[in-house]
């Protein structure tokens, strides 16, 4: 019987990032992950955001707002302190929750204010759900034998029952492909994370923490612009996690562009075209395919869209976590008439 050999999964950066454009608004989003404690502490969480408004390309502009918080994270991901400047009321409420959907649901039920004004921290805030996650795969460039550490930390019906708890969670890890096959691949091809930064424009991020030891970052970059006189508002969004190595240079697992075009008034999505940049299985880029499903959606319900038409096999874990911070144009797309 023939087999299909399918190409290796995508493995380029687009960083850095591209110059700001003209009579644009960019917010830029990280969360950086280290262990202060070593790998049985608890993990340092620093989520930083920027909203820049640029009336020229690439030229000085005026930071809108920004915000950062610190939080500590235990093995078991709940939030052991979390500090933030500036600070939203019931922050400290935060203290005692677990990462993960819970997490989210408890933000949007006790502090539903910061998604109803578009507050730049609820951004890293509802990323530390997907950041605690991954970020143990930072362990991974300093330990060659990482994996052989975890499996050992595990009963082994414990590390099969997350190996079987993978299966349909999402389209690359749907049942029959080689991210799940007993003989397919366990470890994620490592690609090069390049620098978000662009040497050509550094006003273009936020400043980043630096730290020593093993370190996880998640960044998020939106540009939100529009011509004089057009209807059409352009959104350029990028998505990735990457590690740091020993070298430090960084690996990234996880990397999409995405573009995106809306109705001025309506905000009504016109197009969307995601680019896969680095994944970690040959199946995961056939997941772009069913984004179109959003295509005449509204941008401000788009994390509830993207959950109710892109849930588990029907979509990519990260490219639905590229999608729902779009949610956060509405708010961006306001500041452009203040744009020179």
């Amino acid at each position: 019987m023939a087999t299909t050999t399918l190409p290796p999964p995508p493995r380029k950066t687009a960083n850095p990032a591209p110059q700001r454009p003209a009579r644009s608004i960019r917010r830029t989003c990280s969360i950086d992950v280290s262990w202060p404690d070593g790998d049985t502490g608890d993990r340092l969480f620093i989520g930083r955001v920027r909203d820049y408004r640029t009336p020229e390309a690439g030229k000085p502009g005026t930071v809108i707002e920004e915000a950062e918080y610190r939080a500590r994270l235990a093995q078991d991901k709940t939030i052991t302190a979390i500090t933030a400047t500036p600070a939203p009321p019931k922050i400290d409420q935060l203290v005692g929750v677990r990462g993960g959907n819970h997490l989210r649901l408890f933000i949007k039920e006790v502090m539903p204010e910061l998604i109803s004004s578009g507050a730049p921290i609820y951004l890293p805030l509802d990323d530390i759900s997907g950041t605690a996650l991954v970020s143990a795969f930072a362990w991974s460039q300093w330990h060659d034998d990482w994996a052989e550490r975890l499996r050992a930390t595990m009963k082994p019906e414990e590390f099969e029952r997350m190996i079987s708890d993978r299966v349909n969670i999402c389209w690359g890890l749907q049942e029959g492909n080689s991210g799940v096959s007993p003989d397919g691949p366990r470890n994620v091809a490592e690609a090069d994370a390049g620098d978000l930064r662009n040497p050509a424009d550094p006003l273009g991020w936020h400043e980043l923490p630096e730290s020593d030891g093993p370190g996880f970052r998640r960044a998020r970059r939106i540009d939100v612009s529009q011509d004089p006189g057009s209807s059409v508002i352009r959104i350029d969004a990028a998505f990735q996690d990457s590690a740091k190595r020993r070298d430090g240079s960084r690996v990234a697992i996880h990397e999409y562009d995405l573009a995106m075009t809306a109705d001025a008034d309506t905000l009504e999505i016109l197009s969307l075209a995601p680019q896969p940049r680095i994944l970690p299985f040959s199946e995961c880029p056939g997941a772009v395919h069913n984004t179109q499903r959003l295509i005449g959606k509204g941008i401000a319900d788009i994390r509830d869209d993207v959950l109710a038409l892109l849930r588990g096999p029907q979509g990519c874990t990260h490219l639905n976590d590229a999608l729902r911070a779009l949610a956060e144009v509405p708010k961006l797309a306001g500041y452009l008439a203040e744009v020179a």
